[in-house]
């Protein structure tokens, strides 16, 4: 993080569906003058002024104009935030520059991705020179994935309390779901099959679950693609369309920790089907010695 930033946070993309959300929050948590200074960047002035008044912020919300395909920019824009929020996507399409720029800066990266093999790549393009710099990049920091990696996490706290240890076996199961997918959730689906369709051999990124854990390999872990009578939860289970990302990232939390739920550690998510439990989140009561839990999710 760059301690010496004009901002704290500079919200990118504040024009779109999803940026605006994120900027209409700080509005209401951050005024002016109060303990977290934000700015709205976008491609276009007028737009991001036009934004600004409609969602009530003040005349005074600095407003940056930076374009995805400038990398110069890209890295004026950076240098000015300790943390840059985008949801510039599809990701794949339009992000690479701004990691890049990021890294290079040391400024914290946090984004909406869940285009895993996009992620990947940057993983491999970026993981030492962040560390290097001190930048930390964080993909997948909405609905994919933060909801099921919280559950994660409280379902192994509790275990820790109140069975001595963490569990190695951990069950994500939605019982609903409001809402729907986005405009640039959609466009980020199709932008990941075109990437399918010119090289076929990302399909086995995208199954499998420790593609964004370099160099480790856990337990088979459940495909999730069957309908099945799920004991713990008293109902039968099915497929749910978000956990060939969200267990990836479940997965490269715990291997970024060093491992503090073990290395067979085993992790799946599916949909409740039919009612019959309260309960989202199991774990079983097979017990490893305790280990600590270090606080960063991404390096």
């Amino acid at each position: 993080m760059r301690a010496d930033a004009e901002f704290d946070i500079i919200v990118y993309g504040a024009t779109g569906f999803t940026g605006r959300l994120v900027a209409e929050h700080l509005v209401r948590t951050q005024p002016p003058g109060g303990e977290v200074s934000w700015a709205m960047a976008g491609r276009s002035a007028d737009k991001l002024a036009e934004v600004r008044d409609l969602i009530g912020a003040p005349a005074s919300t600095p407003l940056v104009v930076c374009d995805a395909a400038d990398p110069a920019q890209l890295k004026a824009m950076v240098r000015r935030a300790k943390v840059i929020v985008t949801t510039v996507g599809p990701y794949q399409l339009y992000g690479s520059d701004l990691v890049a720029a990021c890294v290079e800066a040391g400024t914290d990266y946090v984004d909406l991705c869940g285009e895993s093999n996009w992620m990947a790549e940057m993983i491999e393009a970026h993981h030492e020179a962040a560390r290097a710099s001190g930048a930390r990049i964080l993909f997948s920091c909405g609905f994919d994935s933060i909801p099921f990696e919280l559950g994660v996490l409280f379902a192994e706290e509790t275990a820790r309390r109140r069975l001595g240890g963490p569990v190695p076996r951990v069950k994500g199961r939605v019982r609903n779901m409001r809402g729907g997918l986005s405009g640039g959730t959609a466009a980020s689906g199709a932008a990941t099959m075109d990437a399918i369709r010119r090289n076929p051999a990302l399909f086995q990124l995208m199954i499998n679950p420790f593609a964004l854990t370099p160099g480790f390999t856990g337990p088979a872990q459940p495909s999730g693609n069957e309908t099945a009578f799920d004991e713990d939860v008293g109902a039968e289970v099915g497929p749910f369309m978000m956990a060939a990302i969200n267990t990836k990232n479940v997965h490269r939390s715990n291997f970024l920790q060093g491992h503090p739920w073990g290395t067979d550690f085993t992790y799946d998510e599916m949909s409740i089907t039919a009612p019959g439990s309260s309960t989202s989140l199991t774990e079983t009561r097979t017990l490893r010695p305790s280990a600590p839990m270090p606080t960063n999710r991404m390096s």
